[in-house]
């Protein structure tokens, strides 16, 4: 029998009022995630346990290295089945790691299995879930759904394939999806393979010789994502730079559209400079920007040129860039050209510097203009989450907050929301309970609905 409750995180009386008579029911809006539009186009059925839950999930696979498993039982050639029950073995004493609840949470309302995740039960698991699977055809628009989804925004480089979208658009599906634009691989000058880059982006716009052609090129993609529902864009830095004389990064685009490869000094004025054309970019159209701090990405060169980015080989980075922080957010207010932007953060060291540098550049214009975002990645999890509830709560206001995310590439993630939720609601029934607080059940319901779902669906122009 799982150890997961109903009253799983709750620990009052209050706690458990608000998250069942005003949370639990609340839809979910997912403005941020790594889904495949292609996938959720395609609405395949999954084949087996392994390829819905554990294929691409690179949270997963972290988990299962730190165990000191294979490789090969996690992107090699093991069969599925091997890779699944080696994940069960792992996650059976994972205690306290958010995988350990969400993976319980996941098999419970997925698959109503209640049978507890440990190498003992892995067999009987993957057993019972794939006859699920395979007798109730489980595809990306059953799970969406049954998660009630409303909306979700994926996360989009400035030259991918925008014809899914319309093509998802004319499907019957309870929800709307969007894409997010980015545009981190034209502001990413050191990477090698940079100019192939560009030239993708060329070959959807117009000839790109210098950085005013790459401007325009890029304003060009923006509207094409406007065009087919998108109202936000991320950008992700391990650290924000100063921004440069434009024609400094004139002169560091053309040498390295010549060939010469760029200097330190040379990529920090290029992305410096490109953040800063991004935002002003957003805000001229009114989109929600969402800026990513602190990752320091690919640390593993050895497996980075074995699988790739995005495989699970990032940690958070110790770099800070307030000061360039505040004078980039400056620069855009001064100049009124500071999108709404929501900041995430992957120091928690940095949760209140952050938090009080955006405090002084709100606007009366729209309810929390400038957005500390939920705790993320190696932060989402229950001990991050409390902390950013009490950060926030003691620097900002935090019935103005956007609420949760998911940031995962796996369709059964979104029990991370009410995972986040019952914390949420836990953490606000306590203080009623200590008397720190109101005790108007209904309207710190009402916040607690907001939190959930509309302060995210309205802050986005839904």
């Amino acid at each position: 029998m799982s150890y997961i409750q109903n009253n799983f995180l709750l620990t009052t009386p209050t706690a458990e009022r608000l998250y069942f008579e005003y949370a639990q029911k609340m839809p979910i809006f997912d403005y941020h995630c790594h889904l495949s539009e292609r996938q959720i186009l395609a609405n395949e059925p999954f084949a087996d346990l392994f390829e819905i839950w554990l294929s691409g999930d690179h949270y997963k696979w972290r988990l299962m290295r730190n165990c000191g498993v294979d490789e090969k039982y996690i992107t090699g050639d093991a069969t599925n089945k091997e890779k699944f029950l080696t994940y069960c073995r792992v996650l059976g004493t994972a205690f306290g790691n958010p995988l350990y609840h969400w993976s319980q949470v996941e098999l419970k309302e997925f698959f109503g299995c209640e049978l507890e995740i440990n190498e003992q039960n892995a067999e009987a698991i993957w057993e019972t879930c794939n006859a699920y699977i395979a007798a109730n055809r489980i595809t990306p628009q059953a799970l969406i759904e049954q998660s009630h989804v409303t909306h979700l925004f994926t996360t989009n480089e400035v030259f991918d394939d925008l014809s899914v979208f319309e093509e998802i658009a004319k499907k019957d599906y309870a929800f709307r999806v969007a894409p997010a634009f980015r545009a981190d691989r034209i502001m990413n000058i050191d990477a090698p393979d940079y100019l192939a880059q560009v030239a993708k982006l060329q070959a959807l716009t117009h000839p790109i010789n210098d950085l005013g052609d790459l401007e325009t090129a890029i304003e060009k993609r923006l509207q094409a994502f406007i065009a087919v529902g998108a109202k936000a864009a991320d950008i992700a830095l391990e650290k924000v730079c100063a921004v440069p004389r434009r024609e400094d990064a004139e002169r560091v685009f053309a040498h390295v559209y010549s060939g010469v490869l760029p200097t330190k000094q040379d990529v920090e004025c290029f992305k410096g400079y490109l953040t800063y054309y991004l935002m002003g970019l957003y805000a001229k159209y009114g989109i929600g920007t969402e800026l990513h701090l602190g990752a320091m990405r690919n640390n593993n060169s050895k497996m980075m040129k074995r699988l790739g980015p995005d495989t699970g080989y990032d940690s958070i980075s110790d770099t800070n860039s307030m000061s360039a922080l505040s004078r980039l957010l400056d620069r855009l207010d001064s100049e009124d050209r500071l999108p709404k932007t929501i900041l995430f953060n992957l120091n928690p060291k940095m949760n209140t510097e952050m938090m009080t540098l955006i405090g002084c550049f709100q606007s009366g214009g729209a309810c929390a203009k400038m957005q500390y975002g939920p705790a993320w990645w190696f932060l989402d999890n229950k001990v991050g989450m409390e902390r950013h509830l009490e950060d926030l709560t003691a620097t900002g206001h935090l019935a103005a907050f956007v609420g949760m995310l998911t940031d995962s590439r796996s369709f059964l993630s979104y029990p991370r929301h009410h995972y986040f939720r019952r914390i949420l609601c836990n953490y606000l029934g306590g203080m009623m309970e200590k008397g720190e607080m109101t005790q108007e059940i209904e309207t710190v319901g009402t916040v607690v609905q907001n939190i959930c779902y509309h302060n995210s669906i309205r802050y986005f122009g839904l």
